[in-house]
């Protein structure tokens, strides 16, 4: 398996796995501007539970890897454009208006995962990355039946049941800490799963 300090360090394998951005909303629902395709730099920071200056830190010590994935700076009509059609941005608000704003796409935000080292959020991240990626290369061989099962059931695991929890926590009151748990718990059923499909497959091999 790839140790996460490895995924940290490479900006090869962090390039190589940044199309599976759906590992986003399986660890925590990332809330999108009204275009349904960007973030701020605000955004960010609340997604993975750190200060609006780590992320711009981050941002600068990496900004020719992150405008490669998405990262943009918006000016002048650039700016403007994008204000109007996102309406959550209309600068009614503020006493006077920006001069730039930093935007970022979903495959940016997952670079900033792999990069990000002082977040649990990040951390989740990874480790669920490098699960999936895992589980991709040990089906390369054609999966037998109980895989495809397997597969299927950790299918919807991730891409029906985690987001649910997901969007459940964040509109819960009282409850929360109980939702939190009971999605933590189907998240490690989902990673368990992975890992046993590995496991099975490397036995298989070596049969």
């Amino acid at each position: 398996m790839i140790d996460e300090s490895v995924l940290l360090e490479s900006r090869t394998l962090r390039t190589s796995v940044l199309d599976r951005t759906e590992v986003l909303d399986r660890v925590k629902t990332l809330s999108l501007l009204p275009d349904g395709l960007h973030v701020t730099t605000a955004m960010v920071a609340t997604y993975f539970g750190v200060t609006v200056e780590a992320v711009r830190q981050l941002a600068r010590r990496h900004r020719e890897e992150l405008a490669a994935h998405g990262m943009t700076v918006l000016r002048g009509a650039d700016l403007r454009k994008f204000e109007s059609d996102n309406v959550s941005l209309s600068l009614g608000s503020y006493p006077e208006a920006r001069r730039s704003l930093t935007v970022y796409s979903r495959r940016a935000v997952l670079n900033i995962a792999m990069l990000l080292r002082d977040s649990e959020v990040a951390r989740q991240v990874r480790a669920y990355l490098l699960d999936v990626e895992q589980a991709s290369r040990a089906q390369l061989d054609g999966p037998a039946l109980d895989d495809r099962i397997d597969q299927r059931i950790t299918h919807v695991l991730g891409r029906t049941v985690v987001p649910m929890f997901n969007a459940l926590i964040e509109t819960s009151g009282e409850h929360q800490r109980q939702l939190v748990a009971m999605r933590d718990g189907v998240w490690r059923i989902e990673r368990r799963l992975r890992t046993h499909h590995a496991l099975r497959r490397l036995e298989s091999r070596r049969g």
